[in-house]
């Protein structure tokens, strides 16, 4: 059905670039330490949603949700690598060329530009196996949290078909993702549990608002102290 669809597809697909607010990268550091307790140290990567776009600030962002959530329980020793639009390869390809450092937990935030992308099934999970890897061997990472794709059947930035379309892909890129990590014993996928209202939102119907990525910081963290404990 999407291939019979498709010059209807690329059309809206096209109109939305151009009609849709291009919101900022949240201002704000994107390192530092905070909390008290035993270390961590936390690598927060990946795309737009990884960069706080539909907050105000990093406070509000995914670091700083995911920060408030662990600063009772860990010295949160934290960076943020995070560029809007990338993919997985994109990621990929910094993290190969970073310097040298150490973490315990890596939280992803990646697939949404894979899906708009047209990146392919498979090579979606070969490219997260290997980011995966690259993690753990070069990053001494313990311990990899994988994002769910967002329900992007329900956002109001997309029409239909479009909607519909981008919707079901998310889906199954999220059933890949779960694939990928029920191999690994190190490796986790937190789909956040979000009601659906507006207010959960940016104002332009497509990235996280400060209550989504509130609620998104709060589930990861539970994940990472039930892991660390």
């Amino acid at each position: 059905m999407a291939a019979a669809l498709f010059p209807w597809l690329f059309y809206q697909g096209r109109e939305v670039r151009r009609v849709t607010p291009r919101l900022p990268e949240a201002p704000g550091p994107r390192t530092g330490t905070t909390g008290s307790g035993p270390s961590l140290r936390l690598l927060i990567a990946g795309d737009s949603a990884a960069a706080g776009v539909g907050a105000a600030s990093q406070d509000e962002g995914l670091s700083g949700s995911l920060l408030k959530a662990l600063r009772d329980d860990f010295t949160v020793y934290w960076r943020v690598d995070a560029k809007t639009g990338s993919k997985t390869v994109d990621l990929l390809r910094r993290l190969e060329s970073a310097d040298a450092a150490s973490y315990d937990v890596a939280v992803l935030s990646l697939g949404v530009n894979d899906v708009t992308g047209g990146t392919r099934s498979h090579d979606f999970v070969a490219r997260q196996k290997s980011l995966i890897e690259l993690l753990k061997l070069r990053f001494g990472v313990r311990l990899v949290v994988l994002t769910g794709l967002p329900p992007m059947h329900l956002f109001p930035a997309l029409p239909q078909p479009l909607r519909w379309c981008l919707g079901e892909r998310a889906m199954a890129f999220t059933c890949l993702l779960e694939t990928v990590a029920s191999g690994d014993p190190d490796c986790r996928v937190v789909t956040p549990h979000l009601p659906e209202d507006i207010d959960y939102m940016a104002s332009d119907g497509f990235h996280p608002g400060p209550k989504a990525y509130a609620a998104w910081g709060r589930e990861v963290a539970a994940v990472i102290r039930a892991q660390l404990r």
